[in-house]
């Protein structure tokens, strides 16, 4: 007992050093204190510490076996800077402009103003694609209209003054070309294969930054209705889409085009993780015309179409909303003559099914003139095929009526939050009509009612009421006293030149 209270003390502070050791190698390795390296032996893990299995990393990659590096580096030299220069004369000052201020000039004068320059130099910044090895290059209306000098820098460095090709305000579509050798055409895609979720980047000059490519992935396709340009079918993506992106590429992990990037939807002016692209397939076939023959021509099917929303899919019998509803049939028109009627439903045109009024129209548009083409649609709950054959857009549309006179009535039932008037000369004049139409004319909509909320306005033309027409005040009532209060209501109207159909519920 005595041997062993006396080698006690000296046995526990080896211990405890032997200790301090372990726990201090541990915290040493686990903070990156110690040099990493292969040399030596295999360190024994510490029974403190238990090793994690991971999995080994791997590139990220696209198709056929490409990463986004090999991706970057093939698309890089198809996508160029454009500078585009505009002169305007001074007079020509932006809206809102200090020196056009009444207050300013109350004390400044005009002589400050006459002092200015005449003339004012616009600049402004974009992208573009090279898609041809002559020189051709597309990008955006926006980024080249009305410009008096477009300069086009190249991956290389290299630089060239561009000339105008065409231009179509309509897709927001422009193709310009430089006389260069040694280009490097991208490769096009099928944008209508493009999927949801697919990854892309897109290539461009944000804030002047060239050669900057950004990562996202699809997160839709065929947006319409934003407002962007007239004929609208967009790819959105949240691969990072900034101010002088405009015209650049999208492209897929082929590294071929699938998108000329547009615009973006922005509270801050930058990338909010919503930008938009013209497909490829939309931009191939407006370059296309631009290229042969300058201009843009479109194909004229000659119907009003509109949603067919589960309102108006239950007022004509039919149990699904896929389709697109025709409002009216033009006169004279391709539609017209193979015998289309108001209230059919387009189903599909071409073999290809339609579900919104946006991708019929762009269907009929891109269909070459004097082609036929099959339309399917319903008709009073029955399926039919008809046979039209396309022809071109007209510049301007016309339709006629007769004339009539007559006082206003106070509907009832569900319209009752309506005044509507006979149709006369002073109020086709108010409300941009026609004094030879045929229909009475809404001229107060109750604020608040549920005719405001079903989107009837002031200075609609009704035109039909639960399919039955109304050419006068006097067929208006008629079919009125025909409507029990708490009936649902069917309205044909005509708005700015156009008839759409309103459902109205109690």
């Amino acid at each position: 007992m005595a041997f062993m209270k006396s080698r006690r003390p000296w046995f526990v502070p080896f211990i405890l050093i032997a200790v301090g050791i372990v726990i201090g190698i541990v915290v040493a390795s686990d903070m990156g204190w110690l040099p990493n390296g292969t040399a030596g032996p295999e360190p024994i893990p510490s029974p403190l510490v238990r090793p994690v299995a991971t999995a080994p990393q791997v590139p990220m990659t696209g198709g056929n076996g490409k990463n986004f590096v090999e991706i970057a580096k093939s698309v890089k030299p198809s996508v160029v800077n454009i500078a585009a220069t505009r002169t305007g004369k001074a007079g020509e000052s932006p809206q809102g402009s200090p020196f056009d201020d009444p207050f300013f000039r109350r004390f400044f004068g005009d002589e400050f103003k006459r002092d200015m320059p005449k003339e004012r130099k616009e600049r402004g910044q974009g992208s573009g694609v090279i898609v041809d090895p002559s020189g051709v290059i597309i990008t955006n209306n926006h980024v080249v209209n009305k410009a008096d000098d477009i300069r086009v820098v190249l991956s290389d460095k290299r630089e060239f003054k561009a000339k105008l090709i065409g231009t179509d305000s309509k897709t927001d579509i422009a193709v310009i070309k430089i006389e260069a050798t040694g280009l490097l055409p991208i490769a096009w895609a099928d944008s209508d294969q493009l999927e949801v979720g697919e990854f892309v980047l897109a290539v461009g000059s944000p804030f002047g930054l060239t050669q900057t490519v950004t990562m996202g992935i699809v997160s839709a396709v065929g947006r319409a209705s934003m407002g962007i340009a007239e004929y609208e079918d967009f790819i959105q993506t949240d691969a990072a889409i900034n101010p002088g992106n405009s015209g650049g590429a999208l492209v897929n992990v082929r590294g071929e085009l699938v998108g000329i990037n547009t615009a973006i939807f922005s509270q801050s002016g930058g990338n909010m993780g919503i930008g938009f692209a013209v497909p490829s397939n939309l931009a191939h076939s407006i370059m296309d015309q631009l290229v042969r023959t300058g201009k843009v021509v479109r194909g004229w099917l000659g119907v009003s179409i509109q949603d067919l929303s589960p309102e108006l899919a239950a007022q004509f019998g039919i149990t699904e909303t896929k389709g697109v509803l025709v409002s009216d049939v033009m006169d004279n028109s391709p539609a017209k003559k193979a015998g289309f009627e108001r209230a059919d439903v387009i189903v599909e045109f071409d073999g290809k099914p339609m579900d919104s009024p946006t991708h019929l129209r762009n269907a009929v548009a891109q269909t070459p003139l004097g082609r036929k083409v099959s339309i399917k649609l319903i008709r009073e709950k029955k399926p039919k095929v008809l046979e039209v054959t396309i022809v071109e857009q007209p510049k301007s549309l016309a339709q006629s009526g007769a004339e009539e006179g007559g006082e206003s009535i106070a509907p009832t039932g569900v319209l009752s939050d309506l005044e509507v008037h006979e149709l006369t000369e002073e109020l086709a004049g108010r409300y941009g009509l026609k004094s030879t139409d045929r229909g009475v004319v809404v001229t107060r909509v109750k604020p608040g009612s549920t005719a405001e909320e079903m989107g009837v306005r002031e200075g609609d033309m009704i035109l039909e009421v639960n399919r039955k027409a109304v050419t006068s005040l006097k067929t208006y009532e008629r079919v009125l006293s025909g409507l029990s209060k708490d009936q649902a209501v069917l309205l044909l109207v005509k708005r700015q030149g156009r008839s759409i159909y309103l459902t109205l519920r109690p």
